[in-house]
């Protein structure tokens, strides 16, 4: 019995946080959700949220947390679908641009709160931005065989680039993303060159030294 009431505890909890994605728009942000809102969409009575939340920063932080997983999980499918062949690049800008399609609630709440008046909302948002950026770091190290501090500074460059991006593209039209795609791409590339030539320059001086 205390088996069902735990699971039936998890999943009105889920059905919390999704309510709360799902009033967020380019308009209202998490700031401007109210408790009762949130609730009645979770098809919960607002006296009941308390059971799952101590409040609404507590709801929000989750979602924070949620996003960056989110995030990861995708760039973890691109790489999946980059071992079937194909280009690095254009595959992961394609599996972010399908993010920012599929799920443009979950990423207007990271890209607003890594930098919203919340301390305790920036600080979680940018928690998550470096768990990404250090899990793309690994694998660019590993892919490329280049030393650590160079792998991390494409990896940041990587993230700044599609971040910014994809913020753009949330007001643009089909025609206009496929062509920011594409400028994406070629920036990108031209990051990776300049990441493989620090990488060979600083083996040269390795065996001069």
């Amino acid at each position: 019995m205390a088996g069902i009431r735990a699971i039936q505890k998890e999943k009105t909890r889920r059905a919390l946080v999704s309510a709360a994605f799902n009033q967020l728009s380019a308009e209202k942000s998490f700031s401007n959700l109210s408790l009762r809102e949130v609730a009645r969409e979770a098809g919960i009575a607002p006296t009941s949220f308390y059971r799952h939340f101590r409040d609404m920063d507590e709801l929000g932080l989750e979602m924070v947390d949620e996003a960056g997983l989110m995030l990861r999980q995708l760039m973890r499918q691109a790489r999946k679908r980059i071992a079937n062949g194909g280009s690095v690049i254009a595959i992961s800008v394609e599996t972010f641009f399908e993010f920012i399609t599929n799920s443009t609630n979950v990423f207007r709440l990271l890209l607003r709160e890594s930098s919203g008046t919340s301390q305790a909302f920036r600080t979680a948002a940018a928690r998550e931005i470096k768990h990404f950026i250090d899990e793309l770091t690994e694998y660019i190290a590993h892919k490329n065989h280049y030393p650590q501090h160079i792998a991390y500074v494409q990896a940041e460059g990587i993230v700044t680039l599609v971040f910014t991006a994809g913020a753009t593209a949330l007001d643009m039209n089909k025609q206009e993303r496929n062509q920011l795609k594409e400028r994406v791409i070629l920036q990108l590339r031209m990051l990776a060159k300049g990441a493989d030539y620090a990488a060979k320059k600083e083996l040269e001086q390795g065996k001069e030294s």
